[in-house]
């Protein structure tokens, strides 16, 4: 036993197990060196589980590398102080990827702007639909911004123009038709030697005419400061309750027949009703005997004159024309433009007004 302690080959051995030993439980602090940067502080957990600040690199760097003068051994190094606080150079939201960031902004965006998103929405359906020709019945939903008040004002802002812009688009004028009847007489003179000879018929004639609304005179005859057009919201939509309106707005007169060619005559129900002729000789009566044959070309003409005088002249045949007229251009605007609008955008029209006053240059 003595002599193989003393072998030399024996003390070798034991000699490279110990240093393997010591080297196992003292690594070389070179391997645990932490590469960060000057500005940032570094943590170090040990084996026991405590968190220790750590050098900065640089200070390493000015001993040579030389290991870590309170001799620990760190197992894990953390960026950061050592309460485990995240340093400035990292967002808190950096943690999510980026397609659900994206998706939270527009998840808020869609919430706040909701009903303005939806009515879009379900204006652009609607107007496909249409396009396409399918009649789809699509629930209401009324325009509005997170912050409009409930206040009348602020819905007028929003509902009128859109009202207006359904005005404006109507491309052709009202015509209100009127039906009336008139006597009209024709007279033709025939020479018969020296004695005069004439023959006269008197017509029964039903004339047509019609009078004119202009619905659309133009950009500026709908100016805020003509006062030619309001919208007042009286009550705002409440779930399945529709607000309600008022509108009143101004056109010009109605446009009576301006040529002859405006009027028109039924030949199918004028017949002549009377006639009468002159006596030149006894027992010769002019007309008896020698009936002029009078001409459908020239009745008619006469017939279309005396209606076109009475279309323009005389009461009783002009105002029932001009009352059509309104009627008829109320119909269109109010049935076939207004109501349809207010009733997409969830209002009801609680009073409907036209005042009629006259041209004017610019419009």
């Amino acid at each position: 036993m003595t002599e193989s302690a003393g072998n030399p080959v024996f003390r070798f051995v034991i000699w490279l197990l110990r240093r393997g030993r010591s080297q196992h439980q003292s690594p070389d602090p070179a391997r645990y060196t932490v590469q960060s940067p000057t500005s940032e502080l570094v943590t170090v957990r040990l084996p026991d589980g405590r968190l220790v600040e750590g050098e900065r690199a640089e200070s390493h760097a000015a001993d040579g590398g030389a290991p870590n003068a309170r001799g620990l051994n760190p197992t894990i190094v953390l960026a950061g102080p050592p309460d485990g606080s995240r340093g400035p150079g990292r967002r808190w939201y950096s943690r999510f990827p980026r397609w659900l960031r994206w998706t939270v902004v527009i998840v808020i965006i869609v919430a706040f702007f909701r009903r303005a998103v939806a009515w879009a929405l379900l204006a652009a359906l609607s107007g496909t639909l249409h396009f396409f020709g399918a009649n789809v019945h699509l629930p209401h939903v009324s325009f509005g911004w997170p912050w409009s008040s409930s206040s009348g004002s602020s819905s007028t802002t929003l509902v009128g123009p859109l009202v207006l812009q359904k005005i404006q688009g109507i491309d052709k004028p009202a015509l209100g038709t009127t039906t009336f009847n008139f006597l009209f007489t024709h007279k033709v003179n025939k020479p018969m030697g020296i004695l005069p000879c004439w023959y006269s018929a008197t017509f029964y004639a039903v004339g047509h005419a019609s009078a004119t609304v202009n619905l659309n005179p133009g950009p500026s005859w709908w100016k805020a400061s003509t006062g030619h057009y309001k919208l007042k919201v009286l009550t705002q939509p409440s779930g399945s309750t529709p607000g309600e309106v008022a509108i009143t707005m101004a056109l010009p007169l109605p446009q009576l027949p301006q040529t002859v060619h405006d009027v028109s005559v039924d030949n199918t129900l004028s017949k002549p009703v009377s006639s009468d002729h002159s006596w030149t000789y006894p027992g010769l009566a002019c007309g008896e005997i020698i009936q002029p044959q009078f001409s459908q070309s020239v009745l008619y003409s006469q017939a279309q004159s005396e209606a076109f005088t009475q279309a323009t002249t005389v009461k009783s045949v002009t105002q029932p024309l001009i009352a059509a007229a309104e009627k008829e251009a109320t119909t269109i605007i109010g049935g076939n433009f207004v109501t349809p609008t207010l009733n997409a955008l969830h209002y009801k029209v609680s009073s409907f007004t036209i005042r009629w006053v006259p041209p004017t240059p610019e419009g």
